[in-house]
């Protein structure tokens, strides 16, 4: 078995290692200050509930909000969850709900499972071949009414930046409230809660190098949401559990040093992007770069080589390259990325489909290695055919 550091990880869409210095903080709360923040009886406690209020502040600072906003979860697919769900079922109606195709399969399966119960349907917004949205579309969807608008921030596959102030300021013309899956943008663009017409965001603590299993949605003030789990009636009663402080100061931790040097971090991820862009180029001329160029997260890289399978590329560089054909929510069901197909891609562009993932602790030297493993696995797979 080759030793894990040896190997090449460019999958940070999927997850991203934990920065040493969230590390040590997430250690302390484990070790040392590791009281309930809601025990208020003892110094234990009184750490931990500090602690808490810090990390909801660092998070309010990265993305504009107010620290009373933040609701802490285990992760954004439980603050999507809780946002539909804890959304749908306060109304008294089936609800309208405006979806991208192209959005997490947190979004869709939660908004298929509320329509087979009957208690939603699905508007489908319009993507075209970058996975952009039909801006004029929504706008006309949005004019016939809707309960609720789900627009991610950043694609997770193809890394499309959507344009989420405009996007915002559409649905709050018509009174829509407006959740964003924001898991893949925080920390890597800015991003603007109190400004861009957002009602709710969903952040996840382990796609900005912190720890997994924890996360936050973002309820903008006024906005009441049902609880989808029940207990103490932690965090305004909302959602109840003992708060996972060590992975709250993590992320915390992670966001304040996300505001801090994403700038600079990011573009030093997009010449990195750029360079292996130009090599893989160079040497393959049919290979086609899927999602918006212009618009696309700086650690994205979605390359198609027509007629070669993904697959048979994985196969011949696991155990050097750790890259990816698809989302890591669904890429252990082998099917056909539901985002290729809502950009209407060929189906030898699907097949070819390889997501990979740049960040911040990738090197210039694995970058070419990457190229040479990955022109050495084509090469080696045309020979064959």
């Amino acid at each position: 078995m080759t030793t894990q550091e040896t190997i090449i990880y460019l999958d940070y869409h999927s997850t991203t290692p934990v920065d040493l210095r969230v590390a040590e903080k997430v250690m302390y709360y484990m070790t040392n200050a590791f009281g309930n923040a809601n025990s208020v009886d003892h110094i234990y406690g009184d750490e931990a509930t500090k602690v808490v209020k810090q990390a909801r502040q660092q998070i309010a600072e990265l993305i504009n909000a107010s620290p009373k906003e933040i609701i802490f979860t285990s992760g954004a697919t439980e603050s999507i969850n809780l946002a539909i769900q804890g959304y749908v079922s306060q109304q008294h109606h089936p609800c309208k709900i405006i979806v991208s195709p192209v959005e997490h399969k947190a979004v869709l399966d939660t908004c298929a499972a509320l329509a087979k119960k009957k208690l939603a349907e699905i508007v489908w917004l319009k993507v075209n071949q970058q996975a952009q949205i039909d801006l004029e579309h929504l706008e006309k969807v949005c004019a016939e009414g809707a309960s609720l608008l789900c627009v991610m921030a950043a694609n997770n596959e193809v890394g499309t930046i959507y344009p989420t102030a405009k996007i915002g300021a559409i649905a709050s013309s018509y009174n829509i409230p407006f959740l964003c899956d924001a898991s893949q943008a925080v920390g890597k663009i800015p991003l603007n809660f109190q400004d861009w017409g957002i009602t709710y965001l969903a952040i996840s603590g382990h796609k900005l190098y912190a720890p997994k299993g924890v996360g936050a949605l973002v309820v903008k003030k006024g906005e009441h949401l049902q609880p989808i789990i029940y207990g103490g009636g932690h965090q305004q009663g909302i959602r109840s559990g003992t708060l996972n402080v060590p992975g709250i100061a993590g992320l915390g931790e992670a966001c304040h040093w996300r505001r801090l040097e994403m700038e600079k971090d990011e573009q030093a991820i997009a010449l990195m992007r750029n360079q292996l862009q130009n090599l893989l180029q160079s040497q393959i001329p049919d290979l086609v770069i899927n999602g918006d160029l212009n618009n696309r997260l700086s650690g994205n890289l979605h390359i198609a080589i027509p007629n070669i399978p993904n697959s048979a590329i994985i196969a011949r560089v696991r155990h050097q390259l750790a890259i990816s054909t698809g989302a890591a929510c669904s890429s252990g069901v082998v099917t056909p990325s539901h985002v290729l197909q809502a950009m209407n891609l060929a189906e030898n562009l699907i097949e070819g489909a390889l997501r990979i993932g740049i960040g911040k602790f990738t090197t210039r030297a694995e970058i070419e290695k990457t190229f040479s493993l990955i022109i050495n696995a084509v090469n080696k797979i045309q020979q064959l055919l």
